[in-house]
């Protein structure tokens, strides 16, 4: 079988070779993004991966069941990028990937998080200003002094509960429809959480129900000073109500390893290029925000069990029209 590989990035090519060459099929990588210009291309091939960050046309899937491709395989946990109703009107089966390494999210919030909390921002630039005093603008409090809000308590919700609690923090969870990890308490209102948090931590997908889960009404229940960290889906969070509390004081500072329109931005080089995102700009400006690409799943273990999930899926699909990580509209 011929399987080929959209939104390709060097790191992830020698995965997907040896996947081919371990499984006797032929694989084909490409840069590109996965387009009504370029589907023709996909005639003389079986299976499709792609890690497009952007919504499909809606006019996609009917050109991929013309050209006889009946999957389309997302590199990634998050599948808002499809119209899982209009693939399923012409037959195609979705996959993502719901777990390709926990640890790496988690990991990651966790690192931002002491960041926030320790100041590390505020310090480096006072350092590049020569300025080595200590003040109240860098003296910090200590993890093991907080209480921890996990929105979202799945597969890295779990860890990133864990590791807080290995710092000693009070880890509360908030999870409608997952509170199977025995030791931390749930609370049962994203309001009661919010309100008892020093730290949130958001570890939810994009979907109706979370979309801006994090905005001006919600705010209001935080405590003051509290600190935000995303490293789940821009959409989660109405970006301009967090710099609003930002600037009253309510937030002392966040972490955005997502933002929600990045989809232009992150993943690409703009270093000689102007940024037309005013709200980008400010946040890339500000001493209390960390802003980072969408890199908090990038590790070794990530990029690889991606790719050959990715594949694995597809082959699935294609082999006997099932798989276990097929996305389903009742997940939406």
């Amino acid at each position: 079988m011929k399987f080929k590989l959209f939104n390709i990035r060097e790191d992830e090519k020698p995965y997907a070779y040896q996947w081919g060459q371990s499984n006797g099929h032929e694989i084909e990588c490409t840069e590109e993004d996965l387009t009504l210009n370029n589907v023709h291309t996909l005639s003389s091939f079986d299976g499709v991966s792609t890690q497009q960050l952007f919504k499909f046309d809606d006019r996609i899937y009917e050109a991929l069941k013309d050209v006889g491709i009946k999957q389309i395989a997302g590199r990634a946990a998050g599948f808002d990028m499809f119209n899982l109703t209009e693939a399923a009107k012409h037959d195609l089966k979705i996959t993502n990937i719901p777990s390709y390494s926990p640890n790496a999210i988690a990991e990651f919030a966790v690192c931002r998080a002491l960041e926030l909390v320790r100041n590390i921002n505020k310090i480096n630039k006072k350092v590049e200003r020569q300025d080595f005093t200590w003040d109240g603008t860098v003296i910090a409090t200590e993890l093991r002094n907080m209480t921890v809000l996990v929105i979202g308590v799945g597969r890295i919700g779990k860890v990133s509960a864990q590791l807080f609690k290995g710092f000693g923090a009070e880890v509360i969870g908030y999870d409608p429809y997952d509170q199977s990890l025995r030791d931390i308490e749930y609370v049962q209102s994203l309001q009661e959480g919010l309100s008892k948090a020093d730290l949130i931590t958001l570890h939810v997908p994009a979907n109706e129900e979370t979309t801006h889960i994090i905005n001006e009404e919600t705010i209001k229940y935080m405590k003051n000073g509290a600190y935000l960290v995303n490293t789940a889906r821009g959409a989660t969070v109405n970006t301009n109500d967090v710099i609003q509390a930002l600037n009253s004081g309510k937030l002392h500072s966040v972490a955005l390893d997502v933002y929600e329109n990045e989809f232009a931005y992150f993943s690409y080089d703009y270093k000689d290029k102007e940024i037309e995102d005013p709200t980008l700009k400010e946040l890339m400006s500000r001493d209390d925000v960390l802003i980072s690409p969408h890199i908090a799943f990038y590790t070794y273990t990530a990029v690889q069990n991606m790719v050959e999930i990715s594949l694995d899926s597809a082959l699935e699909v294609i082999t006997t029209g099932y798989s276990e990580n097929e996305v389903q509209l009742s997940k939406v």
